[in-house]
């Protein structure tokens, strides 16, 4: 009786939560209200239970937060009191607590440590692409974008023309194209030497220098039998002449 008017007592006080009380109903009901023994407590036993196995779950969670904490805050070397014999509610809010202030607080440094690399950023770009003000910042990198489309076409037009390989340096490029212009200045040389008929320089010029001596008083000779003819076309001078025969 002791023990039922504890019960009772703890039953009854404002703090005891509301699902512990629960009129019976049925046939269970009428048996208790014959034997005299209705209290509408016959649950209690199985709702004990479930708190029992709720305390073991919370010693469970109160260890996953320790070592959630430890991972996140090795530093801290409090006991984590694993072993004790009961478990509050507010152990663990105190755990969750620590771990959501470090969070915050690695949120914030990271915002800054952002904000400070973003300007390092925005610095160097001025720096290498000389940059006075924050105003020209996004028209140059407009440029600089453009710029870098046309040297990549460009490269890859030079890559497929002299069938060089999609990976080759611009060096290996530049070498190819200074090669190939070696071979046609080579060629263009050859072919002037078997036009002129020679392949000594000084003979070039010897032959040049009589063309410059010759050909003046020769234009100025055919400038007179076209004005002379009273012809326009160089090819009507021959007809012309033959005519005044």
């Amino acid at each position: 009786l002791k023990v039922l008017s504890r019960i009772d007592s703890i039953l009854q006080s404002p703090r005891a939560p509301p699902l512990i009380f629960r009129p019976s109903k049925g046939p269970v009901q009428n048996y208790i209200k014959e034997n005299g023994q209705g209290c509408g407590f016959e649950h209690l036993p199985l709702t004990i239970e479930m708190w029992a196995d709720q305390l073991v779950a919370l010693k469970d969670l109160h260890r996953s937060l320790r070592k959630l904490s430890l991972e996140l805050l090795p530093w801290n070397t409090k006991d984590p009191q694993d072993n004790r014999e009961s478990i509050r509610v507010e152990d663990l809010q105190l755990i969750v607590d620590g771990i959501l202030e470090e969070l915050e607080h690695k949120e914030k440094n990271s915002q800054t440590q952002s904000l400070q690399t973003l300007s390092a950023i925005v610095s160097h770009f001025q720096k290498l692409f000389d940059v006075n003000s924050l105003n020209g910042v996004y028209p140059r990198m407009n440029e600089v974008y453009t710029k870098l489309g046309e040297m990549t076409n460009a490269m890859r037009n030079l890559h497929e023309l002299l069938e060089l390989d999609s990976s080759a340096p611009p060096t290996v490029v530049v070498d190819t194209v200074g090669k190939l212009c070696d071979i046609i200045n080579k060629n263009v040389t050859e072919q002037v030497q078997q036009l002129l008929g020679t392949q000594d320089i000084h003979s070039i010029i010897n032959k040049l220098e009589e063309h410059e001596c010759f050909f003046p008083p020769f234009q100025a000779l055919i400038q007179d039998l076209l004005c002379l003819l009273d012809i326009s076309n160089v090819d009507d001078i021959l007809p012309a002449v033959q005519n005044l025969k």
